[in-house]
């Protein structure tokens, strides 16, 4: 069972009817039972780092969600998914994140001539081929929305970047714990190889 974590942050139904379209039966929830028996765990999420971590403290899913990842089954971040891992975000003051990965999530600084937030399809260059990332070539495009984009303190984690005036990190990869900046559901036939691919993790 696929479990996608319902904090009230973003468009749940997109993603669980992505796994669907690919063959794979998902459930949108905020149960900490039901987040610790699925066999995979999703983390979506669109809006604000501060008000995501709030969401899930007042849902008692932090606990569920750490577990699951230290217990080795394959885990997915989506777009603020991915920014929550972090141990910073400056998004309106400093805010602590999960901490499962180090490193910060800062705002775009770019010319004027590109504009913030980064709403889009762009291209993805691949600096670790991942599991999830199976067919999927370089340079192909994937749909992004956002402000701000995470920093690794350890780059050994980065499976792809992109370039919008800086080359960012739209993904990242270690063990079972996978995240992207993009939004996979949003991201037609390439985003939805991603889904089925993670669905399909052995």
């Amino acid at each position: 069972m696929i479990a996608i974590i319902d904090y009230e942050m973003g468009n749940l139904r997109s993603v669980q009817k992505g796994f669907e379209k690919v063959g794979h039966s998902a459930i949108v929830t905020s149960d900490a039972a039901q987040i610790r028996s699925a066999s995979r765990v999703v983390l979506p999420g669109v809006g604000a780092f501060e008000d995501a971590m709030d969401a899930l403290k007042r849902r008692d899913l932090i606990e569920p969600i750490l577990e699951q990842i230290q217990s080795g089954k394959p885990f997915l971040g989506i777009c603020l998914g991915l920014q929550l891992l972090f141990e910073k975000g400056f998004e309106g003051g400093e805010h602590e994140g999960l901490g499962l990965l180090a490193g910060t999530v800062n705002r775009f600084e770019l010319p004027e001539s590109y504009k913030v937030p980064h709403m889009g399809w762009n291209q993805i260059k691949i600096r670790q081929s991942a599991p999830i990332l199976e067919t999927i070539a370089d340079g192909g495009y994937f749909y992004f929305v956002h402000s701000y984009f995470v920093a690794p303190s350890d780059d050994s984690c980065v499976a792809l970047e992109t370039d919008y005036g800086v080359d960012f990190c739209s993904m990242i990869w270690r063990d079972n714990l996978y995240a992207t900046q993009f939004h996979p559901e949003k991201s037609q036939e390439l985003g939805l190889r991603i889904l089925k691919n993670f669905a399909e993790l052995s």
